[in-house]
């Protein structure tokens, strides 16, 4: 089996969204754009509710799928669809948003630390403009794994026995977040298809076998293609491991709306403002 290296190791920039939330983003930058099928990932996270007050307010998002994972605070989400509801620690909202979805994740505190993860996957051509649909995952319904030296929630994918609720998947994804003690070892397998990567929240690791860079706290790793991970813990840490087969199609942004072509990108805008973009 192809062991998994380190392909590049990126440390986060500074952003805001929304009304002015402070974020450090890993994916969607000039450092890198996309890793096929991830489009952005950005970590928000404050003790300052200066930093999260404002939230998300209403907008559009068209041929993507959100993934929000909450760590501490809560969220309130509502959207034109008509599902609204609050989010707590542990707790992930999937949102397919395909032909189009107007919605806003507002803080529901308004005090205390505020940490989360927004993942955005890219859609087939054949699905961005399907119906709008969502994958709710309770963090008291979450399979999770564990032992003397790591605990793992999996919310995509499998881990032992533990297995995540998103299933038939078109990118065949995998997303666990793994708290492990120091001087042990994780070992995974991964499909040598997919693009992978690993983003450390807390801690320090070493990765595969070859000697890199240190990587400590809020940092994005790209792995190379292989099967066999293997990542070492020089402290206790806590990491992300996401990993999706790509789509291999071409891509024009526009801010919350990602299509194929730039007319399609246009017809989303031209949709918004005349009121036609909730189909």
């Amino acid at each position: 089996m192809n062991k998994i290296e380190v392909e590049k190791i990126i440390k986060p920039l500074a952003a805001s969204d929304g009304a002015g939330v402070k974020l450090k983003r890993s994916i969607g930058t000039h450092l890198i754009d996309y890793h096929d099928p991830f489009l952005m990932l950005d970590e928000f996270g404050s003790e300052n509710k200066d930093d999260y007050i404002g939230g998300f307010p209403a907008h559009p998002h068209r041929g993507i799928e959100t993934v929000t994972y909450m760590l501490n605070g809560e969220f309130e989400h509502e959207d034109s669809t008509g599902a609204k509801g609050v989010m707590s620690p542990g707790d992930v909202q999937w949102m397919k948003t395909g032909s189009g979805v107007i919605h806003s994740e507002m803080p529901a505190m308004t005090d205390g630390k505020l940490h989360g993860f927004q993942l955005w996957l890219n859609m087939p051509a054949k699905y961005k403009m399907n119906k709008p649909e969502y994958i709710y995952i309770d963090a008291k319904k979450m399979q999770i794994y564990k032992d003397n030296e790591k605990k793992i929630n999996v919310i995509a994918g499998k881990y032992r026995d533990a297995e995540g609720p998103v299933k038939g998947h078109n990118v065949e994804p995998v997303y666990l977040d793994i708290d492990i003690e120091k001087d042990k070892e994780f070992n995974f397998n991964l499909p040598s298809t997919h693009n992978s990567l690993i983003y450390l929240i807390e801690g320090e690791i070493k990765v595969g076998d070859k000697n890199h860079d240190e990587v400590k706290d809020s940092t994005l790793i790209i792995l190379t293609r292989g099967e066999k991970l293997k990542v070492s813990s020089l402290s206790k840490a806590k990491f992300l491991l996401i990993s999706g087969k790509p789509i291999g199609e071409p891509i024009a942004r526009g801010g919350p709306f990602v299509m194929n072509t730039k007319a399609e990108v246009l017809q989303a805008v031209q949709d918004y403002h005349n009121g036609t973009f909730v189909k």
